[in-house]
């Protein structure tokens, strides 16, 4: 969908919402929106502080792969305003496979995708620097 099928009044992730209440099974829908629908309210009232949200940690562990994709794909086009949004997944060394959202031109560029893989890499080494420093410090871990 490209933004002239946009209607004028239309936000885009309200129009993607509409595309999933169509596309998905009636409960599924009803799961993502219980995910969604806070963050697009504090998305919404400017009041989110600049963070990591992570899909895959606390209750969300129960939800689907595919409830935590569109979830991810919901936000992304909330905060971008765009919908050629897509989740990708790479495979870090270190870390495992790791999903990430991103736009479809660096979705399919094998260079920008390394970049982020490398990203992904140097901010996991960081985490484990600081993780042992807290550890040896006597402080929490889990950051």
């Amino acid at each position: 969908m490209s933004d002239s099928e946009i209607p004028p009044d239309g936000r885009p992730v309200d129009v993607y919402l509409d595309l999933l209440r169509i596309r998905m099974d009636t409960e599924d829908y009803r799961l993502l929106l219980s995910v969604v629908e806070p963050v697009l309210r504090a998305i919404d009232e400017e009041r989110l502080p600049p963070v990591d949200l992570a899909l895959d940690s606390g209750e969300s562990e129960e939800l689907p792969q595919e409830i935590r994709d569109e979830a991810a794909l919901v936000i992304a086009t909330a905060v971008t305003g765009r919908l050629d949004n897509e989740v990708i997944e790479l495979h870090i060394d270190d870390t495992g496979p790791v999903r990430v959202v991103t736009d479809a031109a660096t979705a399919s560029d094998p260079v920008r995708l390394g970049e982020i893989a490398d990203y992904i890499r140097e901010r996991h080494r960081q985490n484990e620097e600081l993780r042992g420093i807290a550890e040896v410090s006597g402080l929490p871990t889990d950051f």
